[in-house]
């Protein structure tokens, strides 16, 4: 009896201290500042340059009106925004549910013998670096992150997030001792529609800027325009299938080596895509195979003399398939190789200068693909392509390649993305084939207060004419400012500077701009 006695103190006793334990932990884990990145990684508010805006104007708010904040940022329970101000938009404060007490151990485990099964092949929930990883939110937080947002329209069973921007900008170019300014205005259109749908996905996003000068050629208007569809499949538990669709409109840039020298506008080049994939696991195989079409129509050029110069020889469809296997060493990193190939057909079997371009492509590569959440994810791969051409007067073109997008978050506010991407290029130039071009873009994103986000942009293109030492380069650095007023409004501020040398090129062009966003 006294032997059961002392047992079941010694039992109370245990009990007792490891209440202790997890009071102490909770009271100290509750003072700890969030880790939790400012931006989701699937939505920064500076992504890579998209695949066709590699290395060229037109990619932050001074001439698009690009829109970058979200507003509210986030704070830890017990921890005051300052600079929030619910009452300048009465329908967020009515929205925002009020803070619940919180427990002191809000958020943390009591389950203090729960079983831990360690696998050195599983990405762990918990990085070493606890100080800057991410952590979840509560869901208080979450609630009050979704009421302090833009809405949106509900349509049924989807969701529209339009937003318009407004800018007054200014633009100076160099080229060749000669100097020339203009000031416009820049609409830009925004709007993403996206699906609810217990089952599969659908998501399209457009967007549209239009300038027109202030001074000068008031006809003087530059538009450009993409909008692009993705349909997600989910066939069955280990199979996916996409479509997707796009469409872009844009003029050609004046330091393409294909623009028109002394022509007063360029051409405007309409390109069609469209691609269906599916995608399948077995085990930890993971296999991919893909059709996709392309077709590029382009509009005439106008000359400085005021006549026009066909550009119909250049108009051109393509097909191209690829297959692609990769092997999960871990849930984070698979490694990956690729194959494809691709035929390339004119419409007029001769340009105007009488060589045939059509052409058929090969190409590999291999990489690696990882996924550590949202402190870090992305794809790297490197390979080789050629192309070659249907005239025989004209080279084929060999290209060793490197591709890929990484995400970095390295602490909370803070989002950095890393874009590279190699292409081989069709060229008019009589005897010339085309040529090699590499593309690197960079963006950083940095909360500086609670409603100023600070934006950094840089890109570089280089365009590798084999057989000339006379290489192309194209240098891209921008910095910006966006201030969100409130979940509907916000106020952006951009600088932007770009220079072109080589192959006869000697550009520099410097623009700035303000504009106000306003969302829904």
């Amino acid at each position: 009896m006294t032997n059961t006695l002392l047992t079941g103190t010694a039992r109370r006793g245990r009990r007792t201290a490891i209440g202790l334990v997890v009071v102490i932990a909770a009271v100290s884990g509750s003072s700890a500042p969030y880790a939790q990145s400012l931006f989701s990684s699937t939505t920064t508010p500076l992504p890579g340059l998209p695949d066709n805006q590699f290395g060229t104007a037109g990619t932050t708010s001074v001439t698009g009106g690009a829109t970058t904040a979200t507003w509210p940022t986030t704070f830890a329970p017990g921890e005051a925004d300052q600079n929030a101000s619910y009452t300048d938009d009465p329908a967020a404060a009515a929205a925002a549910p009020q803070r619940p007490a919180q427990p002191e151990n809000a958020g943390e485990t009591d389950d203090l013998n729960q079983s831990y099964e360690e696998d050195l092949n599983q990405q762990y929930g918990q990085p070493l670096d606890a100080g800057t990883a991410p952590i979840d939110r509560p869901e208080w937080e979450e609630q009050r992150l979704e009421a302090a947002e833009a809405p949106g329209v509900r349509l049924g069973t989807f969701v529209l997030r339009p937003s318009v921007n407004q800018s007054i900008n200014t633009e100076t170019t160099r080229d060749h001792g000669s100097k020339e300014t203009r000031s416009y205005l820049a609409t830009g259109i925004r709007g993403t529609l996206t699906s609810d749908w217990s089952r599969h996905a659908l998501t399209i996003t457009g967007e549209g800027v239009y300038e027109r000068n202030l001074n000068g050629d008031q006809n003087d208007t530059d538009p450009n325009a993409r909008i692009g569809a993705d349909l997600r499949l989910d066939l069955a538990d280990d199979t996916v299938a996409h479509f997707t669709g796009n469409y872009s409109f844009e003029r050609e840039d004046v330091s393409d080596p294909n623009a028109i020298g002394d022509a007063s506008e360029q051409a405007g080049v309409h390109q069609f895509e469209g691609e269906a994939s599916i995608e399948r696991e077995v085990g930890r195989i993971h296999a991919l195979a893909a059709i996709g079409a392309s077709r590029d129509v382009y509009t005439d050029a106008k000359l400085s003399d005021g006549s026009v110069y066909s550009m119909k020889d250049r108009n051109r469809t393509g097909i191209d398939g690829r297959l692609r296997l990769g092997y999960e060493l871990s849930p984070a990193i698979i490694p990956f190789a690729e194959v494809a190939l691709g035929h390339t057909s004119y419409d007029r079997r001769r340009d105007n200068a009488g060589y045939a371009r059509s052409s058929d492509s090969y190409a590999a590569r291999a990489g690696i693909a990882f996924d550590f959440g949202e402190k870090l994810s992305g794809e790297l791969a490197g390979g080789y392509q050629r192309v070659s051409y249907e005239d025989a007067r004209l080279d084929a073109v060999d290209a060793f390649t490197a591709d890929g997008n990484v995400t970095w978050s390295p602490r909370r506010g803070t989002d950095v993305n890393i874009g590279l991407r190699s292409t081989v290029q069709d060229s008019t130039a009589p005897g010339q084939g085309g040529w090699a071009e590499y593309q690197l873009s960079s963006a950083l994103a940095h909360q500086l207060r609670d409603h100023l986000v600070a934006r950094l942009t840089g890109s570089a293109t280089f365009r590798d004419f084999q057989g000339s030492s006379d290489n192309n380069v194209t240098w891209i650095a921008g910095t910006g400012l966006t201030w969100s007023i409130n979940r509907y409004l916000e106020l952006t501020g951009d600088v932007e500077y770009e220079t072109t040398t080589g192959a006869g090129s000697d550009q520099d062009i410097l623009r700035a701009g303000v504009g106000l966003t306003l969302r829904r």
